[in-house]
């Protein structure tokens, strides 16, 4: 529930926790607790294939998103099946600083997703995906799930679009992190779309990634999911069978070897509450319409942790532009306190 607050009161929230800044992608959904998630993606220009999820045995799936990115046309009329079941997008979503017309549209496939993995097998599950129209570039599978038996960590997902000149995403901890500590994890994955396929060169096509103030990536792109290196099919994800990129200075040109699935705890420095994520893209070309985090631990994403006595900083940000109706945000199950 959200309450209007004293300015005083927001304002004090806003300088102990960072939240994001302008930006574009935005969250769309948290789950804290006992969460897993995976993630996958696919794209070509028969417009027809196999998007796979990786699920643990006696995991139980809470929600399933499939998104299409999309080039070339303005809202374009799009479409397709998931496992032969029709697949309705919402709106689309344009990303507004580059050319191209580039945009993504996202569909709830909770109910499509959930029967064939509950109560299954547990391992990787093929889905068979289809499209309607040629200005899709490819699509992303996330699929968040439920495991008593996993550790309490938080699953963020963010969409729309990162600005070209600059996004900033912050994850915010209650307690101190140790990147150290046996078992740590703080995952990030990517989805852009019309991203491609060349050596790298100042004008490749590419994002950056900066974590923490250190830049991390300067070759998040490419066409990694893509079966044919030509429009319809020019879409890279981090998914659940990509090795994370390497994390060092000299790979960050290494344009084939970036698989947009990101190790943080490298940038995260014992003692640090929260982590803090830039993302642009320099060649003005890509759209990043996704991005994924897993992390140990109970965290609020662009806001205060859960449980924190400190109100949200973005109830300011809903106020200001006419309430919590502007918003489409869900919120996940969160551990009780």
């Amino acid at each position: 529930m959200r309450f209007k607050l004293p300015l005083a009161l927001v304002l004090t929230a806003g300088l102990l926790y960072p939240a994001a800044a302008d930006a574009s992608l935005t969250e769309f959904a948290t789950f804290v607790g006992n969460y897993g998630v995976s993630t996958d993606g696919f794209g070509s220009t028969s417009q027809s294939g196999t998007i796979s999820a990786e699920v643990p045995v006696g995991a139980t799936v809470v929600a399933a998103y499939l998104y299409t990115a999309t080039y070339g046309a303005i809202n374009p009329a799009v479409g397709g099946t998931l496992n032969g079941s029709a697949v309705t997008y919402g709106a689309s979503v344009p990303n507004t600083g580059v050319g191209g017309n580039l945009a993504s549209n996202r569909a709830d496939v909770t109910a499509i997703v959930a029967p064939v993995i509950n109560g299954g097998l547990g391992g990787v599950y093929n889905f068979a995906i289809t499209e309607t129209n040629g200005s899709q570039d490819g699509e992303a599978l996330v699929v968040v799930y439920s495991l008593p038996s996993l550790p309490v960590s938080t699953v963020g997902i963010l969409d729309g679009f990162s600005a070209a000149g600059g996004d900033n995403t912050a994850i915010n901890f209650s307690d101190p992190l140790d990147p150290t500590a046996a078992g740590f994890f703080a995952d990030m994955r990517l989805g852009i779309g019309f991203s491609c396929c060349t050596a790298y060169s100042s004008a490749t096509q590419r994002s950056n990634v900066t974590v923490n103030g250190t830049l991390m990536t300067a070759v998040a792109g490419d066409n990694d999911d893509g079966l044919d290196a030509a429009n319809g099919s020019l879409i890279t994800v981090g998914g659940y069978d990509d090795v994370p990129a390497p994390n060092t200075v000299v790979n960050l040109a290494n344009y084939t070897a970036d698989s947009e699935r990101y190790d943080l705890s490298s940038f995260i420095t014992t003692g640090d509450n929260s982590i803090a994520i830039i993302t642009n893209n320099p060649s003005n070309d890509d759209n990043i319409f996704l991005a994924v985090f897993h992390v140990l631990g109970e965290a609020g994403i662009n806001e205060p942790p859960p449980n924190s006595e400190v109100p949200e900083p973005g109830t300011l940000s809903l106020l200001a532009i006419g309430g919590a109706a502007a918003f489409r945000k869900v919120r996940g199950r969160r551990k009780a306190a």
